[in-house]
C-alpha cells in the first residue's frame, strides 16, 4: 500500500518540522514549502494527497491560496486542511467556507494532527469496514449504518445518520447551514437551508431514548449554524 503524500504549506519553519516529523513518524510521505509559491511549484510536481495549509503566508494567504487551488480542475478536489492562530467562530466559519474541508487551531498536537488528516483522508475513500465512530457513550457504525447509545439501537433516518456521520467526523467545529448542506446533501443539490433546521430537529429528537439524551451534544451557534460538541453531556 502506497504512503500518502502530504504538502506542509507553512512559513515558521520550527513548526513546519514538527509537523513533517510527526507525519513521517506514522508512515505519511512529507513534502515542505514556505509560501503559496513553492506549494504551487510542489503541486505541479506531484500532486499530493493532501495540503496542510497555514492561514498566515508571506505574499499570497493560505485562505486566498486555496480559493485559488478551489478554483482550478486539477486541484479542485485536493483536500485542504488550515492551519491557524485565529480560533474566533468567525474565522473557521471564513476558513470553511474558503473550500477547506477542516480546520485546526494552534497550538495542537501531533496526535490531534494525525487523527485529523486520517478523517480527512477517510471521507475521499472507501470507510474501514470496522470503524466505529464514539462519543461519551453514542456510537456510530460505519459499516452497518447504525447508531446506538450503550447496547441499544437508536431509530435514526438516512438524512440524519448522515448528518451525524458528518458532526461525529468533525467534532468541535462550527457549521453554518450552507456547509452542511454542501458537505451532507451535495453542492449540486438545491434544498433550503431550513431543510437543515427540520433534519437537526429530528435528530435530536432520535438521540433522546431511555437509554440516555445524547440531543444535546449536537448544539447551536447562535447566527452561525450548529457544531458536535462531546462537551454537550459535561
Amino acid at each position: 500500500m502506497n504512503a500518502k503524500h502530504i504538502l506542509i504549506v507553512e512559513d515558521e519553519q520550527p513548526i513546519r518540522e514538527m509537523i513533517s516529523f510527526a507525519l513521517a513518524g506514522v508512515g505519511y510521505e512529507v513534502r515542505e514549502a514556505a509560501d503559496a509559491r513553492q506549494a504551487q511549484a510542489a503541486i505541479s510536481e506531484r500532486l499530493p494527497d493532501l495540503i496542510l495549509l497555514d492561514w498566515m503566508l508571506p505574499g499570497i494567504s493560505g485562505i486566498d491560496f486555496a480559493r485559488r487551488l478551489k478554483k482550478e480542475d486539477l486541484t479542485r478536489e485536493l483536500p485542504i486542511i488550515m492551519l491557524t492562530a485565529r480560533a474566533e467562530e468567525e474565522d473557521k466559519v471564513q476558513g470553511l467556507e474558503s473550500g477547506t474541508d477542516d480546520y485546526i487551531t494552534k497550538p495542537f498536537s501531533p496526535r490531534e494532527l494525525v487523527a485529523r488528516i486520517r478523517a480527512v483522508l477517510r471521507r475521499g475513500g472507501p470507510a474501514a469496514e470496522d470503524e466505529i465512530l464514539h462519543a461519551n457513550g453514542l456510537s456510530l457504525d460505519l459499516a452497518s449504518h447504525r447508531v446506538s447509545a450503550g447496547e441499544a439501537l437508536l431509530d435514526v433516518g438516512p438524512t440524519e445518520y448522515r448528518l451525524l456521520e458528518f458532526f461525529m467526523s468533525h467534532p468541535e467545529r462550527v457549521y453554518s447551514r450552507g456547509q452542511l448542506l454542501d458537505r451532507v446533501w451535495g453542492s449540486n443539490v438545491y434544498v433550503e437551508e431550513r431543510t437543515v433546521d427540520v433534519h437537526i430537529r429530528r435528530l435530536r429528537k432520535s438521540l433522546q431514548s431511555p437509554h440516555g439524551d445524547y440531543s444535546n451534544l449536537i448544539q447551536t451557534v447562535r447566527g452561525t449554524g450548529y457544531q458536535f460538541s462531546a462537551r454537550g453531556l459535561g
